[in-house]
């Protein structure tokens, strides 16, 4: 074991520091007890001082900060002290790395499947949301109202009735066919002996839960749990503002008003109009012009847009035109995945990347060398960098993000909010709007319970024809979770990994499943990325079935 020094500290100042950090000797320790601005600033001086973060804590900060009820007694400090030597450390060493040392954790509650997307858009931020997969929404809230989201302009409106009206049905319906499904899968599968009844019971209700998701609406309500530094909030807050729906607009400013009680001093350049100001004017521009421009280059060409080849078609004449979209179209594939973009040399830039890592070559050197080497050399080459995988979290290095892929994918909006919430991916989706049709699940149909759906998922259309003329963004919340969406994702050769092994795993969700497994096989046929394919040595495309048995039994 390494002989670390210990720093020498009088018994006052051991006093004083017992109350801030956890260890008064040892090289690692946290900060306790300690405002978030204080440990931003703190660490910002850190980095500009050759003092020891105790030391420094001690001559620089420790005078400035008045104990609540006594010094090793819940200490504190005001925000105005915080905010004080915050900002002297703002000023002088600059502001981003400074607002990403202090962070928060804010519960998000009450928002609508639509919010969800854009709270959960940041890539350095951490989030919990809460689970349409495990949760029944059968229970209402404590003002006895079903779960979603009630938009003031639109409750306002001539439409307001229509809404409510539509939604509790929704709602209702939802409720009833719980019970129903939960017999039909007790009848298909029934329980083994070695099945304990807690783990059979939890994996019906999952299984019921997964087939009727797609009858909630998007304005289906849901918490969120984030946590971030000042910086992302900064820019959530900020994306939040910008956007064109108003509910964004009025949860920022109930996020900001909550940011500003823990990390004033973080938020400060939000209402600056040469900072906060200006930039929330770009983005608002930006979204705009880019709209306006697409709807005149759509005038000027004519383009023959075609459905997902899985699309169910009933009727005749244009196959895009919304009047045809009636309740025979239901697609039981639910997805649909294609491979737009790869890197065909994309599997040489991997291994040329693990020759570089584990030599003394240029990467023009270690190009060279791949080229000389033969199919073997390279999958051993490839096996040994993947190793010995005894979990799907064990994952091979930096090397796997040197090839990317870019999928275009059709699912329903259900699949899609799963998916989004991978952070490393760079995704983009279209408007959710109806007109690519409605996922139902195969099982609804042996359960004998399609019609039921098909009256949910008509009733939920037919209020989004009527609310798109006057409330074109609020008519979203009113389309059912089965609604099929268009998206982009991309993502590396590792991301790739993670998300089509957790994805695919048994007890995921059939529609996301699919699209994982389909994932895999077009990055090894299409791609013919037959190593890196290889290398996803935890990607499950058998089993279905009460997916969560194996899982619930480990529970007990």
């Amino acid at each position: 074991m390494f002989s670390y020094s210990v720093e020498e500290f009088s018994e006052t100042e051991k006093s004083i520091l017992s109350a801030y950090v956890t260890d008064i000797d040892g090289p690692v320790f946290a900060l306790t007890n300690l405002d978030e601005s204080v440990k931003g600033a703190l660490f910002a001086r850190y980095s500009r001082s050759s003092k020891s973060l105790r030391r420094l804590f001690i001559d620089e900060f420790a005078g400035d900060i008045v104990p609540k009820d006594g010094v090793g007694s819940n200490p504190g400090i005001g925000t105005g002290r915080a905010q004080v030597l915050y900002d002297r450390v703002f000023n002088e060493y600059g502001d981003d790395s400074v607002a990403q040392l202090g962070g928060v954790h804010l519960a998000c509650e009450q928002v609508s499947n639509v919010l969800t997307k854009l709270l959960e858009r940041g890539r350095i931020m951490s989030y919990l949301e809460q689970s349409t997969r495990y949760i029944p929404y059968d229970v209402r809230l404590t003002n006895s109202q079903y779960r979603y989201y009630r938009d003031p302009a639109v409750l306002e409106s001539p439409l307001g009735v229509h809404y409510v009206a539509a939604m509790d049905f929704a709602f209702a319906q939802y409720s009833s066919l719980i019970p129903k499904i939960e017999s039909f899968l007790t009848s298909k599968y029934p329980q083994a002996p070695d099945d304990p009844d807690p783990a059979y019971r939890r994996s019906i209700k999952a299984k019921a839960l997964d087939l009727l998701r797609g009858l909630l609406p998007v304005a289906t309500l849901s918490n969120v749990g984030i946590y971030g530094s000042g910086q992302a909030f900064e820019g959530l807050i900020l994306r939040l503002r910008a956007s064109a729906l108003p509910e964004a607009n009025a949860y920022a400013e109930l996020m900001l008003q909550q940011l500003r009680m823990v990390i004033p001093s973080f938020l400060t350049r939000l209402d600056r109009p040469d900072r906060g100001g200006v930039w929330q004017t770009y983005l608002e521009e930006t979204r705009e012009r880019t709209r306006a421009i697409t709807e005149r280059i759509f005038e000027n060409h004519a383009l023959q847009v075609t459905l997902p080849a899985t699309m169910t078609q009933v009727g005749s004449g244009d196959p895009t035109s919304r009047s045809n979209l009636r309740p025979g179209q239901y697609d039981l594939e639910g997805n649909k995945v294609r491979l737009i973009d790869f890197d065909s040399t994309g599997e040489d830039k991997v291994l040329q990347e693990i020759l570089f890592e584990h030599s003394n070559l240029s990467m023009e050197d270690a190009r060279s060398l791949l080229l000389q080497m033969s199919e073997d050399e390279r999958a051993e080459l490839m096996a040994s960098y993947v190793g010995s995988r005894r979990d799907r979290r064990h994952k091979p290095g930096r090397a796997f993000e040197a090839t990317q892929y870019v999928f275009e994918v059709v699912s329903d909006y259900g699949a899609f909010r799963d998916l989004q919430r991978h952070r490393l991916l760079t995704i983009e989706w279209q408007s959710i709007t109806g007109e690519l049709g409605f996922y139902m699940p195969g099982e609804i149909m042996e359960a004998d319970l399609s019609a039921e759906y098909v009256q949910v998922v008509e009733r939920e259309r037919e209020l989004h024809e009527m609310m798109s003329g006057d409330f074109p963004l609020q008519a979203q919340y009113a389309l059912p979770l089965a609604s099929r969406i268009r998206y982009v994702i991309g993502m590396n050769a590792r991301e790739a990994m993670h998300l089509i092994e957790l994805r695919s795993m048994p007890q995921g969700h059939i529609s996301y499943r699919k699209i994982a497994i389909r994932m895999f096989e077009l990055i090894r046929e299409v791609a013919d990325h037959k190593l890196i394919a290889q290398s996803m040595q935890f990607v499950q495309t058998e089993g279905e079935g009460l997916g969560r048995m194996a899982s619930e039994k480990k529970r007990l």
